[in-house]
């Protein structure tokens, strides 16, 4: 049997924090396309892939479809479908696809990736797809480069952690589907309220996640400095 790895892009955010913008950040053009196209893009090529599933609000299905047939040559193996009201709900949304199509079997991975982080490199993708095959799940990050400070009450500092052992969080997360909706499945309506990372619902049901080296080219474009920050990374050799 051919191998059940699923690339899953996240879109259904609305970016508010992009200010005025009548469009969702992942749609915001950068380097003369959108967003999100620059990182399926770096999905698109990577032949492990059976399928890219992208997950968009849906009021915006139509257009991401329009979009993706626009500026993506070889699109036969991507397909857009709604995302749900919470990050966890959306990943789920996609294994229910995966399984709809009688594909999901106990060694199925989903490598799940914000559609605003356009930068991922081949390598990251390739290795969340190797720890997540060998270990179940896994986590990209970055060794954190400033002090980080706890304050539990917002007001005076409770703790700083010894900076050795903090990393930045970024996306890939990648996972085998069958175990992550088992996982997910048992927590209560409290706890799926809080636990909006599914890295973190691991960590606390004591499962074991393995860290991937990221890049700190792998930004997240959220503001709209990062669009700057986007098109100086660019500089106009990434264009459509």
């Amino acid at each position: 049997m051919e191998k059940q790895i699923y690339g899953v892009i996240l879109a259904g955010g609305q970016g508010t924090r992009m200010g005025n913008s009548d469009k969702p950040k992942q749609f915001l053009e950068v380097g003369g396309c959108p967003v999100l196209i620059h990182t399926v893009e770096k999905f698109a090529v990577i032949s492990d892939f059976h399928q890219i599933i992208v997950l968009a609000p849906k009021q915006w299905l139509a257009y991401t479809k329009d979009i993706i047939r626009k500026y993506i040559r070889q699109h036969e193996n991507i397909v857009v479908i709604e995302g749900g009201p919470t990050r966890n709900e959306t990943i789920m949304n996609a294994i229910r696809y995966i399984e709809d199509t009688g594909r999901l079997t106990d060694e199925t991975i989903i490598v799940t990736h914000d559609s605003v982080r356009p930068f991922v490199t081949y390598r990251i993708i390739e290795e969340n797809i190797r720890y997540a095959e060998e270990c179940g799940a896994c986590d990209t990050v970055i060794p954190a480069s400033d002090t980080i400070v706890e304050s539990r009450d917002s007001h005076f500092i409770s703790n700083i952690p010894e900076r050795k052992m903090m990393y930045q969080g970024q996306t890939p997360q990648s996972f085998k589907a069958k175990k992550l909706r088992k996982i997910y499945q048992s927590l209560t309506r409290e706890e799926r309220e809080i636990l909006t990372d599914a890295c973190k619902i691991y960590v606390l049901k004591n499962e074991p996640v393995h860290l991937v080296e990221g890049d700190v080219s792998n930004i997240k474009i959220t503001y709209p400095h990062d669009l700057r920050v986007a098109e100086a990374i660019l500089g106009g050799s990434e264009t459509c």
